[in-house]
């Protein structure tokens, strides 16, 4: 029986290797590891998942449209569905995303779901900073984040 974590598969990007993991039928984690391991099994998902992130990496591809599953707490959801919809190139506050979901005051728990996203780079995280306009935490490293806003500003037009 295969499990959800039987098929992974890793990419190079310009920032570091990701890590991409999916079940039979969907994407359900891509994070920055330090190095790449030496198990790999990867799937028809995972080729168009590799596919789609080189394409974001060189400038060409602005949305993903694999099939993706995140799993965490119903708040944690409604914060991933909102980040979604953050457009490429764009930011907003924890705070701004606080009260896109009717909560006015849990700017900090929006941080905290953001740190929990185990689909960076398709689940936007990377878009939300600080009321102040600076970076804060990001699971991937700050450093990154900063790339990819960098990244995204580039290829906006």
């Amino acid at each position: 029986m295969i499990k959800d974590n039987d098929y992974v598969s890793y990419l190079q990007s310009p920032i570091g290797f990701m890590e991409i993991r999916a079940n039979k039928k969907q994407i359900i984690g891509i994070q920055f590891v330090e190095k790449r391991d030496s198990y790999e099994n990867t799937n028809f998902i995972i080729q168009e998942a590799l596919k789609q992130l080189e394409e974001y990496f060189m400038g060409e591809r602005k949305n993903f449209n694999f099939p993706f599953k995140f799993s965490g707490t119903l708040f944690q959801k409604r914060v991933w569905e909102e980040l979604i919809k953050v457009p490429y190139g764009e930011t907003l506050s924890y705070g701004d995303i606080a009260k896109s979901i009717g909560n006015f005051k849990a700017s900090r728990a929006v941080g905290n779901a953001n740190n929990k996203n185990k689909l960076l780079i398709v689940i936007p995280c990377h878009r939300i900073i600080g009321a102040d306009g600076n970076l804060r935490g990001y699971r991937g490293e700050v450093w990154r984040k900063k790339w990819l806003l960098k990244h995204e500003n580039k290829y906006l037009l």
